[in-house]
């Protein structure tokens, strides 16, 4: 599933498409959105601009209309000149929009809303920017207040509840856990003040440090496998413990251990002499 970093790279590149410029095209496969075009229709609006929040792009138009998108594990955007060929068959695509310069592109995005000004802040699953770990409005004072209001949660579970920390995933979920030495089924309350403090600035730093500059390429999304926590360029070497079950640790050499975890059932990289059960 793309985390925040990757959302945050497409609402950018998307940005640079289209804000500023009006929509010549609209289409979507989905009716709700069909429907709003009918009866207000985005050929012609400005698009004001993107915005990542957490997990969700948000597009932004004149009107006060806004187009909510999250890809879940399937979705993707991307951005083409007019006429150049796709890089998805046409029966994947789910929104497209078009300016005189660029053609965006949803394929099989899985969820995808049309919100006005005063529907957007009423959706709960929507995060505020204030809980986007990207975001300069993230408050970290009230993002530690979220975690230890989860005393009897594990950690490595509560990092992925995007009311409290929107944008990270279950890849970073592992490494901020590994970076900060602490074991992933910990409970909360057995967390220190320092530790919780710790784990948000972390995760600020990790998410933050793979927002790189686009490189222009059409597909403007990237999976994990490409993150890097580890400063080492080398791809195979770019994380510390997700997805590496059964090799040694970077640090210690320890064999890493994987175990499903909460009630969504994701896998959970760690360590056991880096990151001590308490």
């Amino acid at each position: 599933m793309p985390e925040g970093d990757t959302i945050f790279r497409t609402a950018r590149a998307l940005g640079r498409a289209l804000a500023g410029r009006p929509v010549t095209r609209f289409q979507s496969t989905y009716p709700l959105l069909t429907r709003f075009h009918d009866d207000a229709p985005l050929t012609g609006r400005m698009v004001n601009g993107v915005e990542s929040r957490g997990k969700w792009l948000l597009i932004h138009f004149s009107g006060g209309a806004t187009l909510a998108t999250h890809m879940l594990m399937s979705g993707a955007w991307h951005l083409y000149r007019p006429g150049e060929r796709w890089q998805q068959p046409r029966a994947n695509m789910r929104i497209l929009l078009e300016n005189s310069e660029y053609v965006a592109v949803g394929f099989r995005v899985p969820v995808a809303q049309m919100h006005t000004e005063q529907s957007l802040p009423r959706d709960r699953r929507i995060p505020s920017s204030s809980l986007d770990v990207l975001s300069p409005e993230f408050d970290t004072a009230a993002a530690a207040e979220r975690v230890r209001a989860c005393a009897q949660e594990e950690i490595g579970d509560v990092l992925l509840h995007q009311e409290v920390m929107a944008g990270v995933g279950n890849v970073f979920k592992s490494e901020i856990c590994f970076v900060c030495s602490i074991h992933p089924f910990a409970k909360v309350a057995a967390l220190s003040v320092a530790q919780i403090d710790q784990i948000i600035a972390t995760a600020q730093k990790l998410i933050a440090a793979n927002v790189m500059e686009d490189s222009g390429e059409r597909i403007v999304t990237f999976r994990g496998l490409h993150r890097r926590t580890t400063h080492d360029s080398d791809p195979a070497e770019s994380l510390w413990v997700y997805g590496r079950a059964g090799e040694p640790c970077r640090k210690c050499e320890e064999r890493i251990e994987r175990r499903l975890q909460g009630p969504d059932v994701r896998m959970t990289f760690w360590c056991t002499r880096c990151q001590p059960f308490p």
